[in-house]
């Protein structure tokens, strides 16, 4: 953290942004056909999953230097 705060550190990625947006994304994707809540938990798996990738891309980087 001390890295990054005088500015010597990488910026990682976040993947919160890309949860939150998948959730509305699939709400609303799921109430324009009828189905609120799976287009949610479909939103939420799609993001937890993207959120996921992006942690996994950003490990190999901080990892390969």
């Amino acid at each position: 953290m001390a890295a990054a705060m005088n500015g010597k550190g990488r910026y990682t990625q976040a993947g919160g942004a890309i949860l939150a947006i998948a959730i509305i994304v699939g709400t609303v994707a799921g109430t324009m056909v009828g189905q609120s809540s799976i287009g949610f938990l479909v939103g939420a798996g799609a993001g937890v999953l993207l959120a996921i990738l992006i942690w996994l891309n950003d490990r190999r980087k901080d990892s390969a230097g």
